[in-house]
């Protein structure tokens, strides 16, 4: 990248700005942002623009299960070491019987929510998952479940529109949505990923159904992979501009790309990309109100430092987690280690519901 000071200095003026909330950050400097090497200054305006939407101390976190249902997928995403293809003997789809204990042990270990996602699964129609959720819901735990290009599928499967689809799940007990299959939403970036799972144009429709119907959703962002720095860019300004027709989505989270036991392949994102894409998403998506840390790819001391380049929540202890381990990422907290983790990184931490509600203060 060939430096140019001064457009720097108009960037981060427009970042300073953006985080005192005098100005919307425009794509062009949002794109300068992402290459600048004044990383502490722009880390300083995201973590200005975190303390005018949070001023207290309080960083949170949420105890839940993520619970894979199935690994078994038809999609074939170069990019995931988690799925198997159908008739493989690694293949599984857990029985109701094994679904219904573990939501009951994350209850038993002070678990608020379960976060429900599973390979495109060629021959479940949406009884099944109407029955599931059904079933899941005795406990009274808050079901985050079954990203867009599962909805999507769904769809396909059982031949309705998005729109039933979202309907039916939401009245056998879904609560809400989990962001993920976002990846980039360019389509020539997700057709190099070889993801035969949704376009971008059906993944904003799912979420834009979703909050048309009161569902609240999250919003993602993997990046690292074969996208540019001006796809990530495309990326957010969808998600923005979605978020200021519904107002549905609750936080935005960005990870990393991991490339280790993936048919793609590659090299790991730097811990200075990540910091700057995070502090960029935060002074950009200036209407959604949480930004997560992606401690569990980038690991403990990088989730640590992204308090200060404008994250606000540690996201989850992760009492199960799979698809990331598939990849090679093994970083692992208790509830004691995450609060540590918060307090050492000079911040309170509070645990939270799905929907970024307080549960209690820790003690």
């Amino acid at each position: 990248m060939s430096h140019h000071p001064g457009l720097d200095d108009r960037a981060l003026e427009q970042a300073a700005r953006a985080a005192r909330g005098e100005a919307r950050l425009e794509e062009s400097h949002a794109r300068r942002l992402l290459e600048t090497p004044r990383v502490v200054e722009l880390g300083l305006a995201a973590g200005g623009m975190r303390r005018r939407l949070h001023p207290g101390p309080e960083v949170t976190y949420i105890i839940d299960r993520n619970v894979n249902y199935t690994n078994v997928c038809v999609a074939k995403c170069n990019f995931c070491a988690f799925y198997r293809l159908p008739g493989h003997d690694e293949g599984y789809l857990l029985s109701p019987e094994e679904l219904d204990a573990k939501v009951r042990e994350t209850v038993d270990l002070g678990g608020t929510g379960v976060l429900m996602q599973g390979g495109l699964h060629p021959e479940l129609g949406i009884e099944y998952y109407e029955r599931m959720l059904a079933g899941l819901k005795r406990h009274g735990i808050h079901l985050h479940a079954f990203s867009p290009p599962e909805i999507v599928h769904f769809a396909g499967v059982s031949r309705l529109s998005i729109r039933e689809v979202l309907s039916r799940l939401k009245a056998a007990g879904l609560d809400s949505i989990p962001g993920g299959g976002g990846e980039i939403l360019v389509d020539s970036v997700r057709e190099a990923y070889n993801a035969h799972k949704s376009t971008t144009s059906q993944w904003l429709e799912v979420m834009e159904t979703a909050h048309g119907l009161g569902i609240p959703t999250t919003a993602t962002m993997m990046f690292g992979g074969l996208e540019s720095l001006d796809h990530r860019i495309t990326h957010l300004q969808l998600i923005r501009e979605l978020q200021d027709r519904t107002g549905g989505f609750t936080a935005f989270i960005c990870w990393t790309y991991q490339p280790a036991h993936t048919e793609l392949g590659g090299r790991e994102t730097t811990a200075v990309d990540y910091l700057r894409t995070l502090a960029v998403s935060r002074l950009y998506l200036d209407n959604i109100p949480n930004i997560q840390s992606s401690w569990v790819t980038m690991g403990v001391k990088i989730g640590q430092v992204a308090l200060s380049f404008g994250a606000n929540d540690m996201g989850s202890i992760m009492i199960e987690e799979n698809v990331v381990r598939a990849a090679g990422a093994t970083n692992r907290l208790d509830r004691p280690g995450m609060e540590r983790v918060i307090r050492d990184a000079g911040y309170t931490p509070v645990q939270r519901d799905t929907l970024y509600r307080p549960v209690h203060a820790a003690a």
